[in-house]
């Protein structure tokens, strides 16, 4: 299996490919390269709708050539806890990314999303974020911004006035029912059209079945995720 960077031609090969409209998998199947890799790859330099192979290998050439020029840096692994092995947690990191990214999460938010999911504590300062992803706390800051808009962190206020950043047992839900409401808002919007339009039109007839399915599919996840809201605070069996 291939490893290090990718060349000129697999890059020319990943623009055929997603403008062919394979999925990443089957991209990094015909490379014979890990699928985080090309998913890494297209959201770096575009996403899929705006990924060009010559730009994105000059960026490539542009970015190690930077590297070359700077000094070593002596990367800062922190102790891990429960036994964990550091080198498998930085690539389940890696991978939990990537999945975010290929669901649309942009590059830097989905890095802090990751790492508070994978923090035991479920929280952290702009500090330790910026000291763990390396990153400007600016660039934080934006990223938190974004999540919280999303209804996926929250902040809290310690003494002082520094603040942690948080991702508890309910924020799965609450993302759930946001998401619902959000489909409800659609429903309301599509049939809103069907009087415009005039019942009994092609064009009203569809949007009322949009509505009628968006509904369906709105009251079934807001349903599903009261149902299921004990799991996210229940400790696992161990078997």
């Amino acid at each position: 299996m291939p490893g290090g960077r990718l060349t000129q031609r697999e890059r020319q090969q990943i623009a055929l490919g997603l403008a062919d409209g394979l999925a990443y998998a089957e991209i990094a199947r015909r490379l014979e390269r890990p699928t985080s890799t090309v998913t890494r790859e297209v959201m770096r330099n575009g996403g899929p709708s705006a990924y060009r192979a010559d730009l994105a290998h000059r960026a490539s050439e542009q970015r190690a050539h930077r590297r070359r020029q700077a000094p070593p840096r002596v990367p800062q692994t922190p102790p891990q806890v429960h036994g964990r092995d550091a080198g498998a947690v930085r690539a389940y990191e890696e991978m939990f990314t990537a999945l975010l990214m290929s669901q649309g999460l942009p590059r830097m938010m989905a890095r802090v999303l990751t790492r508070l999911y994978t923090t035991d504590a479920g929280s952290l300062t702009a500090s330790e974020l910026a000291r763990h992803l390396q990153v400007s706390p600016a660039s934080v800051s934006k990223a938190i911004a974004f999540l919280e808009g999303q209804g996926l962190v929250r902040r809290e206020r310690e003494e002082g006035r520094r603040e942690r950043y948080v991702v508890d047992d309910d924020v799965w839900y609450q993302s759930m029912m946001a998401s619902a409401r959000g489909t409800a808002q659609l429903a309301d919007t599509a049939r809103q059209g069907v009087g415009i339009l005039g019942q009994g039109t092609p064009a009203a007839t569809r949007l009322e079945n949009i509505a009628r399915f968006v509904d369906f599919v709105s009251e079934a996840i807001a349903r599903a995720a009261e149902q299921a809201r004990e799991v996210l605070h229940t400790k696992p069996e161990e078997g």
